[in-house]
């Protein structure tokens, strides 16, 4: 049998992709408190994203969202990690205010902050583990974080794969400056 590797491009991204996830829900964690969340987007669900970034650069005038979303069509599959909110009660200021219950609401707690760094981080190493081309958006996150994808998490952020012979992530052209 011969298997060109273009037929198994697609399911190996796949494959790479669910290992991201993996090592993202297996970094290590501030007091061991697990509040990530990782979802994996393919299909269809590729356009609506990229449909939801279009609108956040009508709606906000960040035109970078532009490009983003037509990024998002040249991946194969887009790596979704976030955090939800859950302050850790160290009283340990690194938020801004020395004592948890201090913090106003929507001010996130630093270690769930770190904590999606650090998962990301993982999943990224995977990637590159697996020669696999990648960016972190916080773009396309902030389109799946409005859509609730990732159920009740902030601080959500994509990460778009694709094995290509170049990289659709870098060396990208501005898209054209959003209309108010």
């Amino acid at each position: 049998m011969i298997q060109n590797e273009r037929e198994l491009r697609h399911e190996q991204v796949l494959r790479i992709a669910m290992q991201m996830m993996t090592a993202a829900r297996t970094a290590p964690k501030g007091k061991g408190i697990d509040i990530i969340e990782v979802a994996l987007v393919t299909g269809e669900d590729l356009k609506v994203l990229s449909d939801r970034m279009v609108a956040l650069a009508e709606e906000q005038g960040m035109k970078f969202f532009l490009r983003d979303a037509d990024n998002i069509l040249s991946a194969e599959c887009v790596v979704l990690i976030g955090t939800r909110e859950q302050p850790q009660g160290l009283n340990c200021g690194h938020c801004g205010y020395a004592v948890c219950g201090h913090r106003p609401e929507g001010v996130p707690c630093a270690l769930n902050t770190i904590d999606v760094g650090i998962a990301i981080g993982s999943a990224c190493a995977t990637a590159a583990d697996h020669r696999v081309d990648t960016r972190v958006m916080f773009s396309a996150g902030l389109a799946a974080q409005r859509m609730n994808w990732l159920e009740d998490c902030r601080q959500v952020f994509a990460i778009p794969v694709s094995a290509s012979s170049k990289n659709p992530f870098f060396d990208r052209k501005p898209k054209e400056q959003v209309k108010a």
